[in-house]
């Protein structure tokens, strides 16, 4: 099985931590290396461009991949993305020169421009839709500085903070689209010889990504406080409850957001519970 993984850019990191949280571990270090097995029997990372995944990963050369949403769009792979993830928020933004002084898309409607994007499709269709006047200047680099050297007008590009732009004496006066990284796989991904194992191996990024941000709490709980503990509670489903042995106590456990231990500890202090546990949590498989 072949899991396709940026070999550059914003994505790269995230994408290899991601990996590696799910429990893939990469057997190699070279930098240079495109292909690298892993810890996963008969498992490989495959490291290429992320804008090149989408196709990659439709003409089945990897099973998996991780890229970002306006690389699915702007490549129109059919593809089907299988984990949304929790990196790789961005969006693609049109932006034009402070100093034009424009504040609406309507105020550009009558202009002729030269946009510099990499994004050519998804820029052709979004102007097609809004009944702009531009002619594409299609580029692989850095967009932001086309306008500076008089290459184009203004640009479509990929915006995270805006501080770039503002570098460039650039702002979005538009949203194009929101995107983000995903793990996609090709269509026919369930009828493939590797889809048992490429099915498990979703269930586990999935329990991965659940059990971010959440913490596992035990405490020991008097049986005249119980009830009171318990309703203190919050839980996936119902706190789960054990007899001690010799007292009329209870070792209570239970599921929790990180954000809500704080208050979650006060209140069952407060209630009568004791020796309270708190532990990371790795995954949540539902």
């Amino acid at each position: 099985m072949r899991i396709a993984i940026p070999n550059k850019g914003r994505l790269k990191d995230p994408a290899m931590q991601f990996i590696m949280s799910v429990g893939i571990r990469p057997l190699a270090g070279d930098d240079r290396s495109l292909m690298i097995p892993t810890s996963w029997d008969n498992t490989e990372l495959v490291m290429v461009r992320t804008e090149d995944i989408p196709n990659i990963v439709e003409a089945g050369a990897a099973e998996l991949g991780v890229t970002g949403m306006d690389y699915v769009k702007e490549a129109g792979a059919n593809v089907e993305e299988l984990v949304k993830l929790d990196f790789g928020r961005s969006r693609i933004v049109l932006a034009v020169p402070s100093s034009w002084g424009i504040e609406t898309l309507e105020d550009l409607k009558d202009r002729e421009i030269r946009i510099a994007t990499k994004y050519f499709n998804i820029a052709k269709s979004y102007l097609n839709e809004k009944g702009i006047k531009g002619r594409l200047v299609k580029i692989s680099g850095a967009a932001e500085v086309m306008p500076l050297l008089g290459a184009a007008d203004c640009i479509i590009d990929v915006m995270s903070t805006g501080t770039t732009l503002r570098l460039h004496g650039l702002k979005p006066i538009d949203i194009v689209m929101e995107s983000h990284a995903s793990v996609i796989g090709n269509e026919g991904w369930m009828k493939g010889p590797e889809s048992e194992r490429i099915n498990l191996l979703l269930t586990i990024m999935k329990g991965t990504i659940n059990g971010k941000g959440k913490k596992m709490i035990f405490m020991n709980v008097e049986g005249k406080d119980l009830e009171m503990v318990i309703s203190s509670l919050p839980a996936m489903l119902a706190p789960s409850v054990s007899k001690l042995g010799g007292k009329d106590a209870w070792e209570v456990m239970t599921v929790a957001e990180e954000k809500d231990i704080p208050e979650i500890i006060s209140k069952v202090k407060n209630s009568g519970a004791k020796d309270i546990v708190i532990l990371d949590i790795e995954k949540v498989i539902k």
